[in-house]
């Protein structure tokens, strides 16, 4: 679907909600502060505040942000007369955030702001579905203003699943900025003629060539192009011949998750390329590799081998010395605003469990999965979230004994829309879309879906195990008021129910208003 495509496809969906609706943008100082101000004249203006802000947070190509496209693209050889790249912003422009002053006027001080007992007149009776198992919290907050306006049981921690992604999100751009890249590196080895592939940690790092023509931040790191560099800098030192090694030691602990070999995530290495899958193809939960460091060391391997260099032995583990002066070769993955996009659109947990190791990095703990969670507790007690009775054990959420509360959820989602806080922006827009990409491309979207009215306004993460169900996110509401919730149950015992019952709660947000 090409961008024109997507914003038809919302003007449509806002023409068949009113025939009359308003807007204008207006921008604050600074970039990072830019935002829209909705005039509220119908039930249409949310929804075309959606294809406004949509278009804002994109690059748009062929219905993906950059960050998607560009994996993609990469994943396919796309040619590249049609797959130019514009790189993902670090700070793209939202709808309206916290004021520190707490001013409603990223606002605009005439959208109207719904209330308490309209919010709860709306909700509280889906709360009541017996879907939503017998552990349901909730809680919706104005963006503006930080203000909850809706809770039910809100204080209470819960299992999130995937909606974990979002902490670990927050506390990765608070601790290393948005731009920050992590590099694949190869150095001279102690010995004479050996060579050593240092893995830093980038799960996206791909055996796939480059994209021709595109621009290099806004694609994976390739080891095609570490096996360029490296054997044209071999040959000017006149070495034909070397020994390879490969090391891990960025991260210590276990390599397994605890939940165990799973096609959901591979071994946490720091060395991997295409996220360990078998089939480096696959976009999808897929079988992985035993060893993800020894497959892309025998990759590279091969690729220096193909370049007229030759390697001898198997590569081995090893450790780069200490002084192994400058590199010989590196690549650096794309900044971290794309790889937190991604990771949220996809709801990637190579890519989350990897973030929160870079985390601990950041903030000088270990790098293995309690490190990560300690490294992300720290983070979001520095921007002052509330933490009581939150238990966080992995980066994904994979973990069924993590525990987050929707207050806390909330919390994270308004201040990455806050202006004082633009190096958290990618935290919103890496946020699916309802009916139209990631992991709700196919709710949201159907006119038997009970969400159907709410595609396009909803952008959310989802959140997934075995009786446990997540949504959290933002909507504009049907006076274009940017508003953040999250609803978590536990013990639901039918699935699909489950998300047709969250669906519902948060359609009812963008519909009612509620005043």
């Amino acid at each position: 679907m090409t961008a024109m495509a997507v914003l038809s496809k919302w003007a449509d969906l806002a023409r068949s909600h009113s025939s009359a609706a308003t807007s204008y943008v207006t921008n604050l100082s600074g970039p990072a502060r830019s935002t829209l101000k909705l005039v509220a004249g119908s039930a249409g203006v949310g929804l075309l505040a959606a294809i406004v802000a949509i278009a804002a947070t994109g690059p748009w190509q062929a219905g993906q942000r950059t960050a998607e496209r560009a994996w993609a693209a990469a994943r396919e050889g796309a040619n590249a007369a049609e797959n130019s790249i514009t790189p993902a912003p670090s700070a793209p422009a939202v709808l309206t955030g916290i004021d520190p002053a707490g001013s409603t006027s990223a606002t605009g001080p005439d959208t109207p702001l719904p209330t308490a007992q309209g919010l709860d007149a709306a909700l509280g009776p889906l709360f009541n579905d017996p879907a939503l198992g017998g552990i349901r919290t909730g809680a919706v907050l104005d963006a503006a203003t930080g203000r909850r306006l809706f809770g039910h049981q809100a204080d209470q921690p819960t299992a999130p699943a995937s909606t974990t992604k979002i902490a670990t999100a927050v506390a990765a751009l608070e601790t290393l900025g948005p731009g920050y890249t992590i590099p694949t590196t190869v150095v001279p080895g102690q010995a004479p003629g050996s060579i050593v592939l240092v893995g830093g940690g980038d799960p996206t790092l791909t055996a796939a060539a480059p994209t021709p023509g595109a621009d290099p931040s806004a694609q994976p790191a390739s080891l095609v192009t570490l096996a360029d560099a490296t054997a044209k800098a071999l040959r000017a030192r006149g070495t034909t011949k070397v020994t390879l090694s490969y090391d891990t030691s960025r991260y210590s602990g276990p390599v397994i998750h605890p939940i165990g070999i799973n096609e959901n995530i591979a071994p946490v290495t720091p060395l991997m390329t295409d996220e360990g899958r078998v089939d480096p193809n696959s976009t999808e939960d897929a079988p992985r590799v035993a060893d993800p460091a020894a497959s892309a060391a025998q990759s590279f391997a091969g690729l220096l081998q193909a370049r007229g260099i030759t390697v001898e032995r198997t590569p081995a583990p090893g450790q780069a010395p200490s002084a192994s002066g400058a590199p010989i070769a590196q690549v650096r993955s794309m900044p971290l605003s794309a790889l937190v996009e991604r990771m949220l659109t996809n709801s990637d947990n190579d890519i989350a469990e990897h973030l929160a190791r870079q985390t601990a990095i950041g903030a000088h703990l270990p790098a293995d999965f309690s490190g990560g969670a300690q490294a992300v507790r720290q983070a979001l007690a520095r921007l002052g979230m509330p933490l009581g009775g939150t238990v966080f054990l992995d980066g994904s959420g994979l973990d069924r004994d993590d525990r987050l509360t929707a207050d806390l959820l909330t919390r994270l989602l308004a201040t990455a829309a806050s202006p004082a806080h633009p190096e958290l922006r990618s935290v919103l827009s890496g946020l699916p879309i309802a009916g139209f990409t990631g992991t709700l491309s196919d709710r949201f979207n159907a006119s038997e879906n009970a969400g159907a009215t709410a595609a396009g306004l909803v952008h959310a993460k989802t959140g997934t195990l075995t009786g446990v169900n997540t949504l959290a996110g933002t909507v504009v509401d049907t006076d274009g008021r940017l508003l953040v919730f999250a609803f978590m149950t536990s013990g639901t015992a039918d699935a699909d129910a489950a998300v047709d019952a969250l669906d519902r709660l948060a359609t009812a947000v963008t519909a009612c208003g509620c005043r």
